[in-house]
């Protein structure tokens, strides 16, 4: 790895914004491509970061510290690669359920997406099934994330589901869930594709989404 991106590399780990805008900055300086600082500084990092969480080297604070750290590097970097017209790798549309004003844990599997390349929609807190529905509509979205941390807003998973499904949207989109209340058997009950009980598992399953739906286009 080229000794700027190791820094960068270093510094998501360590969680620390400051060293990381810095080599992001050198990086630009030295010629080096912003597609390839994503490519090959951050998005390893974060999956670094999400490896060292599940083997329990890493905790929820280091988690968040790192993803910070990314998204002020992205901050950096996007409208560069907007401009040079680098794709993200999907989209996905984001939110806590009607009646859950919880997002802590929906804003960290918020930015490991953003981490690991995904475009990333976030509608925040309080979601009503009919605004997932319209982002859907108009953006284009390749997964629907849904978080709930309360066992009396769940059942609002299943209303946004049965909402796509109602709205011709539901094939487009594979639908994730999360949160304290969840579990696979729970996920499956309601219609979702997928369920995943941390920030670092769940952009792991969704970029698993992706490369197969890109696998089954080619």
């Amino acid at each position: 790895m080229n000794a700027d991106l190791e820094a960068m590399h270093r510094g998501i780990l360590a969680g620390d914004q400051k060293v990381v805008g810095e080599e992001v900055e050198r990086a630009l300086g030295a010629g080096i491509e912003p597609e390839r600082i994503l490519r090959e500084g951050l998005i390893p990092a974060m999956r670094e970061t999400g490896r060292l969480f599940e083997e329990g080297q890493y905790f929820l604070p280091e988690m968040l510290v790192a993803a910070r750290a990314m998204k002020a590097a992205l901050k950096v970097l996007e409208p560069l690669l907007s401009a040079a017209r680098v794709e993200p790798i999907g989209t996905v549309v984001i939110g806590t359920v009607e009646g859950d004003l919880h997002d802590i844990g929906k804003n960290i599997v918020s930015m490991m997406l953003n981490g690991v390349g995904f475009a990333v929609r976030d509608l925040g807190a309080d979601v009503k099934a009919e605004r997932f529905v319209a982002a859907v509509r108009e953006g284009g979205a390749d997964i629907v994330a849904m978080s709930a941390l309360l066992s009396t807003t769940m059942p609002n998973m299943k209303k946004t589901i049965d909402a796509l499904r109602a709205a011709g949207l539901r094939e487009r989109v594979k639908v994730l869930v999360g949160g304290a209340p969840l579990s696979a058997a729970r996920a499956e009950e309601i219609g979702a594709d997928g369920y995943s009980e941390d920030a670092s598992k769940a952009a792991r399953l969704a970029s698993t989404w992706l490369a197969a739906r890109g696998a089954d286009d080619a």
